[in-house]
């Protein structure tokens, strides 16, 4: 991400008005490697592999603002991996997570965690310093620190199916897991912050588990420990939230967790979630990534996108962000990409003429 693309996004993660409403995409390791054409352990293991891969991405779509920018990640694995969860590796797939606490009362027999010697975070930290000098040479910075919340974390390590069941059945020892996330996912985002320097400026949690439950359980299970991670970063700092699991229960109180920015799916209208917080968050959506953005022609995409783009956005530009209903899913073609850029392009000019 180049530093005028990040005051871009910081204005519309205000709330600020725009002329021109921004593009941006959550890119990773689902969608980048089968984009450029190398297999995935090569993606995760050959820095060369990675940095020419992203490269690609970033000159490929100059316009677009990718996100979080420079994403060292192995799939979902870090997170987990700290405290323990079997991770295995693919050629040509992302890593999968096989959760190994088998009772909630074995936590008491974890040992302490290091976010910065524990598996793939360890990695990921050191890759990060390799990759550094070469990112900031081409101008470009890291805004984002970025980490999976403590309920998908908690869902990696002791399985969602377990974890869902327990939140009735044990809810005490389940607040004790998600503490014990929660602790994990704050220390690993400053140890991020730490390698990265002080071009990082906000925070993004991914956490599709949210999704999976019920307005009463958000606010017992979720909402306090989502709220303890955006309390512990700067206030001025953007705090941006991926959910594309359903969001109707955790939707109105999510401004009040601290986020400001909101990533979601496909099950839900931009213009009721426009209704609902638009005033308090920026939407940052919400084509329908896979149906759409990757099944689509190019004249399906840009309808859907004017859609998405008249339904979001305020009178003024503020509060929307251009995005697809989640990341950007594996299989999207450059034709569909360029054909949001079209739409986008044509909406703004629109815009633009109709203030003179």
């Amino acid at each position: 991400m180049r530093p005028e693309q990040w005051e871009a996004y910081k204005r519309a993660a205000r709330l600020e008005p725009q002329d021109k409403i921004p593009m941006a995409m959550i890119v990773d390791s689902p969608w980048i490697p089968g984009y450029v054409g190398v297999p995935h352990m090569d993606y995760y293991l050959d820095p060369d592999a990675w940095f020419n891969a992203n490269v690609k991405v970033i000159r490929d779509f100059p316009d677009v603002i990718m996100i979080p920018s420079w994403w060292m990640e192995y799939g979902m694995a870090a997170e987990p991996s700290i405290l323990g969860a079997k991770i295995k590796f693919w050629d040509n797939n992302t890593p999968s997570e096989y959760h190994t606490l088998y009772r909630l009362e074995d936590i008491d027999e974890f040992p302490e965690y290091e976010v910065e010697a524990d598996g793939f975070a360890a990695l990921t930290l050191h890759r990060y310093k390799m990759a550094l000098p070469k990112i900031r040479a081409m101008g470009e910075i890291i805004p984002f620190v970025t980490a999976r919340g403590p309920m998908c974390t908690a869902g990696f390590v002791r399985s969602t199916s377990n974890l869902m069941i327990e939140l009735v059945e044990k809810p005490d020892e389940v607040h004790r897991l998600l503490d014990l996330c929660t602790r994990v996912v704050i220390d690993w985002l400053k140890a991020q912050h730490k390698v990265i320097g002080d071009t990082v400026e906000g925070i993004f949690i991914l956490d599709d588990i949210v999704g999976f439950v019920n307005e009463e359980h958000y606010l017992e299970f979720c909402h306090p420990y989502l709220k303890r991670i955006c309390d512990a970063f700067p206030k001025d700092w953007v705090k941006l939230y991926h959910n594309d699991a359903e969001v109707d229960a955790c939707l109105d109180h999510l401004p009040d967790a601290g986020f400001n920015v909101l990533n979601w799916g496909k099950q839900k209208d931009i213009r009721e979630v426009k209704q609902r917080v638009g005033d308090r968050m920026c939407l940052m959506g919400n084509v329908n990534p896979l149906e759409v953005a990757v099944r689509g022609t190019p004249d399906e995409v840009k309808e859907a996108t004017l859609e998405v783009l008249e339904g979001g956005t305020g009178p003024d530009g503020s509060g929307m962000i251009l995005s697809v209903g989640g990341g950007v899913s594996p299989g999207m073609p450059y034709e569909n990409w360029i054909a949001m850029q079209d739409a986008l392009a044509e909406f703004n000019a629109k815009r633009l003429a109709a203030t003179k």
